[in-house]
C-alpha cells in the first residue's frame, strides 16, 4: 500500500499498533460501512504528515488524499 500511495502521488500511511484494531474493524465491516477503514487510513496519513513536517520533508499539501 505504501508503494502504491507513492506511485499515485498520495501521502503514504503506516498503520501503527494503536490503530491496528480500528484497521481490522474497517476491513471486517467494509461491506457494511466503508467509513471505518477510510477514517482509520486518513488518521494514519495525518500522522505520517506530522512526521514529514517534523523532519522538514516537503510534500504537496494538495497531494491527493485517500478517497
Amino acid at each position: 500500500m505504501f508503494k502504491e500511495c507513492l506511485r499515485h502521488n498520495i501521502v503514504p500511511f503506516i498503520i501503527e499498533d494503536n490503530l491496528k484494531m480500528f484497521y481490522y474493524r474497517g476491513l471486517k465491516e467494509w461491506n457494511n460501512e466503508k467509513g471505518y477503514l477510510r477514517d482509520t487510513c486518513l488518521t494514519a496519513q495525518d500522522r505520517y504528515k506530522t512526521y514529514l513536517d517534523y523532519f522538514e520533508i516537503k510534500y504537496d499539501n494538495k497531494m491527493n488524499q485517500i478517497s
